[in-house]
């Protein structure tokens, strides 16, 4: 036998290469679900080389079960609360990497991965990307055990949450108008933080955040610069003895520009002890309402790299 021979023997008997397997969740509820369907999105992966699978998705539970079995690549396409409940029930499993698709109004979490425009382009994106690690936040408070993506806080936003209405629509400037006036007239509170087990100086706050992204509830620019890949948190708060007007916190987050206000101060830690003095909290776009029956500690830590997500390159 030749050399030419087993050359030819072994190209002939050499396996295929089969696609990347995937799993496509799909939020028929989502804003943006109205320009687009499963199968036409089913048909661009396959475009970009994936072997997807579509799974029906209409409840909690099934979801959970979509989920249970996926490996290789999980793309999500909804709003940030479909992504939450998606990436939650993700976090923990390195043999899979979840990929956005952005399909609602404030698209935070896909607009802090560069992810953005109409869900065709996103994935025809996705042919030239990378898997990066994603933080999540790890919470035990006296309301029980929780987890974040975007942010933890409380004061002025978790109230405005608490009050707003959803049926208005997300809408951003309407958020910004909110929230400047909530911290030009609410009463602080006064919390003594531990940043890495470092007890810090007490301080009214008037808003208290622990961002993992820049941005979160309706498009609100707390944090620009916070990144969810770096292993850190953002701690962000606003002191209610160097209050500004309600014109400057509106401008400065209409102009993206919170952090350089007087009144707002930002540190950076992987552990964080808020104390519970029984105050309404927001877990991202979720409400934890206020429980003045109950005290004690709210601790939150970075679980760094628990999921890993898809970046198309060039847009870090």
């Amino acid at each position: 036998m030749t050399a030419n021979e087993v050359t030819v023997i072994t190209a002939a008997s050499a396996a295929p290469v089969q696609p990347p397997s995937a799993t496509l969740i799909f939020n028929p509820g989502a804003g943006g679900s109205g320009h687009s369907s499963p199968e036409g999105l089913t048909e661009a992966l396959h475009g970009i080389g994936y072997r997807p699978v579509y799974r029906a998705t209409d409840s909690e539970d099934a979801l959970q079960g979509a989920l249970a079995g996926a490996t290789g690549t999980v793309f999500v396409a909804g709003g940030d609360g479909t992504i939450r409940a998606a990436a939650l029930r993700l976090a923990g499993r390195p043999n899979v990497t979840l990929g956005v698709i952005p399909m609602g109004t404030a698209n935070n979490i896909a607009r802090t991965l560069g992810v953005c425009g109409e869900p065709q382009d996103v994935i025809a994106a996705y042919a030239d990307a990378r898997a990066v690690p994603f933080d999540v936040g790890r919470v035990r408070a006296p309301w029980g055990e929780d987890t974040f993506l975007e942010a933890l806080g409380c004061g002025a936003f978790a109230d405005v949450l608490a009050d707003y209405d959803p049926e208005s629509g997300k809408s951003p400037l309407r958020a910004v108008g909110a929230i400047g006036s909530a911290l030009s007239g609410l009463n602080p509170l006064p919390l003594t933080l531990s940043l890495d087990g470092a007890a810090q100086p007490e301080l009214a706050h008037l808003l208290l955040e622990v961002m993992n992204t820049p941005a979160t509830g309706p498009r609100l620019p707390l944090c620009s610069g916070a990144d969810p890949c770096d292993g850190w948190l953002d701690v962000v708060s606003v002191n209610a003895e160097e209050r500004d007007g309600l014109l400057a916190y509106a401008a400065a987050l209409a102009r993206d520009g919170f952090g350089e206000l007087p009144s707002v101060q930002r540190a950076r830690a992987r552990s964080i002890d808020i104390p519970y003095l029984g105050q309404a909290f927001h877990v991202d776009g979720e409400v934890r309402p206020a429980r003045p029956d109950l005290t004690g500690t709210v601790h939150v830590e970075i679980e760094a790299a628990a999921l890993r997500v898809l970046r198309p390159n060039g847009r870090d």
